[in-house]
């Protein structure tokens, strides 16, 4: 059924926004019209251009769109794109990423980690929340919106059935209310059964955002709502049902194959709140208005032209009054009050002299400055000049310059985290710190683990801003933050022999400032710096430096750009401190230190962009993990804590992306290099293939067309394995129990399109899962899905 309703919904798309132009998106992230030739156009023309309505006339309803995204720390505004781009748009919708670089535990919408070690991200303060990558947003990943009409976005994906199916709608809505608020929502809702027995995923995502942009006043505001349910199933108890299935008596279907736990959930429950709000001081001046504003401003005129012309017919011509009688509307004659031109008969004409003198009186208050116009045609000249004066600044605006922002950031996170089991299998937890808990009926095999937190977050800041003379090169920030930590999690009590709830609290004030040139084409930096002088990370120090040089070569342009960190960082609250029924530590840890440096070299002309970079870590910090496994009784014993290792790691990493085409045929390549100096802290597969090879043409004039196949490939290595109860990937301690994986191609085949306003695909992933061996494992005892048909739509509304 509801394939037919998707199959149904493609044929309303082909058909109904047929009326509708192309639109793709400008370097400024703005939404830009096409005609069938790809040519700019600002005309949104009918179907039938030759179908007329009495009752109305069609107008150009305006579609500009500008989007920005936000500084988390002081609130600047960065311009961005909108997501609308057709290539690739069916890997969006995986767990594994658009280059498939993400190693996960089976479904959609589950915990996962990159192999590509320069896509992670340092851990979060609530830790149960970083591998959720794939449906987590913070503000700073916002698209903030402006846009001349109201905006729509809807985005479903399905595929399998309601057994073992997935299905992910997305629903987003812009609007303005004036030039300056703009407000919207982005609401998504993931939902995976699974393809293995109790693997459900269930997440709900809700986000109301709002800017104000004023001259002097600007505000930009999130609330967002989430709830995030995982059903865990620690894993299939025997890899052989996947690797050699012939060892077995009978065959099973993957929702037959037994796995370690049953009635085990993950829940994440969150709430959030920012606020960026600033002053600006500076001055006015003129400048033309954007191709959108003059658009905007030519529409809302013929509109009002439009709208008196109605009501001038509409209203009804005046004539004489039916009561009026003979002589109440006399005709008209003389004035009274009329006077005659000229002299008046017998009046006596003035003399030659009088008149000389008259003049020569007149003479001495002559303005100068006034133009003396001789003729009709410098009176005509003179005129035009006038009214292209008028024309011109009739679409021009005042602009406020800022020199000066006086900055006010708040920042409000709320977690708690629920590990619940209603059973757990015997011998499976190597230890148990508690059987009691104090107003928890959970007991024996059963687990009610609740770990909360809480972050209150202000930052004042003030900011001389660039450009605002031709001296203002760059723009200066000096900022201080203060910030309150609240983890409540569970405490034993030696004495009564029972567990409870217990709170730790933390502060937190750092300072810091930014330099930071962004303006103009060729040459672009930022460098940012913070240390923390008081509370519990005092010592603590991030810089952070970006650059970027533009150039052209050959009739293109050439982008080099560096960027790199220095960090000094207190491990995370949890890696010091952790307390459940079955998982505790109090470590002292040290801080981690972080050097990187990364070079980037991009050549538009042969879509060519290498990237190299080299990191050193001292005391880095993971989560290590061990069990017994056989294949018979499948994992048991299992514990798992936080480790430091003092000794110096080096990663170097080399990239090149690569995109050739001839004709139609294309093939994208990104080929990533890893080596680590030692693979048993930090595993990392040496080379990370991804490749793509498909034909590209236009069908009809209107339909754009990728059909291909995606390749991802990784050498083998030793895999980190997943923590169910705490949602972590973790370094095996036990040698013995490691698992080597990689080494085998995961291929999909798409047909992908955009037709108009809406993007769809069809699809089906990993149609070698029956070949090489059957390897197909990302993760240690979590099989990934087999052959899987999947479809999807994204639709744009312009209202």
């Amino acid at each position: 059924m509801k394939k037919l309703l998707f199959a149904f919904s493609l044929l309303c798309v082909w058909q109904g926004l047929t009326a509708q132009s192309l639109t793709g998106t400008d370097a400024n992230g703005n939404i830009q019209q096409y005609d069938e030739m790809g040519n700019p156009r600002s005309e949104n023309n009918s179907f039938n251009p030759n179908r007329t309505d009495s009752t109305r006339k069609s107008k150009t309803v305006p579609k500009g769109l500008h989007v920005w995204k936000i500084d988390r720390k002081l609130g600047s505004i960065t311009p961005t794109t909108v997501d609308t781009i057709p290539h690739l748009f069916p890997n969006t919708t995986l767990a594994t990423g658009t280059y498939g670089t993400y190693n996960t535990t089976g479904s959609n919408y589950t915990p996962r980690q990159s192999r590509i070690f320069l896509e992670r991200k340092d851990m979060m303060q609530f830790m149960f929340m970083h591998p959720y990558s794939q449906v987590m947003k913070t503000p700073d990943e916002i698209h903030f919106t402006n846009t001349l009409s109201p905006i729509t976005n809807l985005t479903y994906d399905n595929c399998g059935d309601k057994q073992n199916g997935e299905d992910h709608i997305d629903a987003k809505f812009a609007v303005n209310a004036g030039k300056r608020i703009g407000i919207g929502f982005d609401i998504d809702y993931d939902y995976a059964r699974g393809y293995f027995q109790n693997q459900g995923v269930s997440h709900f995502n809700a986000t109301l955002f709002g800017s104000y942009i004023g001259d002097k006043y600007q505000l930009h505001v999130v609330y967002s709502q989430h709830h995030r349910k995982t059903t865990e199933n620690g894993g299939i108890t025997n890899d052989d049902y996947i690797t050699h299935p012939e060892l077995f008596s009978e065959s099973f279907n993957d929702n037959e194959i037994p796995v370690n736990l049953s009635s085990n959930w993950n829940r994440n429950d969150s709430r959030h709140i920012f606020l960026s709000h600033r002053y600006n001081v500076g001055f006015y001046r003129d400048v033309k208005m954007t191709d959108e504003e003059i658009e905007a401003r030519k529409f809302a005129e013929k509109s009002k032209k439009e709208n008196d012309k109605k009501k001038k017919s509409e209203e009804k011509p005046k004539g004489r009054d039916k009561n009026a009688k003979v002589g109440d509307n006399p005709a008209g004659g003389r004035p009274k009050d009329a006077v005659i031109a000229g002299d008046e008969p017998g009046q006596a004409k003035p003399s030659v002299n009088d008149s000389i003198a008259a003049i020569d009186s007149i003479a001495d208050t002559i303005d100068t400055t006034r133009i003396n116009v001789a003729n009709k045609a410098i009176e005509d000249s003179l005129l035009a000049i006038d009214a292209a004066k008028d024309s011109a600044m009739m679409y021009m605006k005042k602009e406020f310059v800022p020199v000066t922002s006086f900055i006010h950031t708040f920042d409000y996170d709320n977690y708690e985290h629920i590990y619940q089991a209603y059973r757990s299998p015997k011998g499976y937890y190597a230890n148990t710190y508690y059987n009691n808990f104090a107003g928890n009926s959970y007991t024996g095999d059963s687990i009610y683990d609740v770990t909360k937190y809480m972050m209150l977050k202000n930052t004042l800041g003030i900011g001389l801003l660039e450009g605002f003379n031709k001296w203002a090169k760059a723009g200066i920030n000096i900022f201080a933050t203060h910030e309150l930590r609240q983890f409540d999690m569970p405490q034993f009590d030696t004495t009564a022999k029972i567990g409870y709830m217990e709170r730790w609290t933390e502060h937190n004030v750092s300072v810091g400032g930014s330099l930071a040139k962004t303006l103009g084409k060729t040459l672009h930096y930022n460098l940012q710096a913070e240390t923390w002088v008081v509370g519990e990370d005092a010592g603590q120090l991030k810089v952070d430096f970006s650059t970027d040089l533009n150039f052209p070569l050959f009739g293109d342009t050439v982008r080099l750009a560096a960027n790199g960190y220095l960090h000094r960082l207190n491990p995370i609250f949890f890696e010091r401190r952790f307390h459940s029924k079955h998982f505790w530590w109090d470590n002292s840890l040290d801080m981690t230190h972080r050097l990187k440096a990364e070079g980037v070299f991009a050549f538009d002309k042969t879509n060519t962009t290498l990237r190299v970079a080299i990191e050193e870590i001292q005391n880095y910090t993971y989560f290590s993990m061990d069990y017994t496994y056989t294949p018979s009784t499948g994992v048991k014993s299992i514990s798992a804590c936080v480790k430091q290792d003092s000794e110096i790691l080096n990663i170097i990493t080399a990239q090149i992306d690569q995109k050739l085409s001839l004709g139609p045929i294309h093939w994208d390549n990104v080929i990533t290099y890893q080596s680590t100096t030692n693979s048993n802290l930090l595993p990392l597969p040496t080379l990370n293939l991804f490749s793509n090879l498909y034909l590209k043409f236009v069908y009809a004039k209107v339909l754009s067309v990728e059909l291909g196949g995606t390749a991802t490939y990784f050498t083998s290595y030793e895999a980190p394995d997943y923590v169910p109860q705490l949602g972590q990937y973790a370094i095996h301690s036990n040698a013995a129990n490691k698992v080597t994986l990689g080494d085998f191609p995961i291929i999909d085949v798409y047909a992908n399109l955009h037709l108009k306003h809406a993007r769809f695909f069809v699809m089906m992933t990993n149609i070698t899962s029956s070949s090489f061996n059957r390897k197909s494992f990302l993760t240690p005892h979590y099989p990934l899905n087999r052959q899987v048909f999947k479809m999807g739509v994204s639709w744009n509304f312009f209202n």
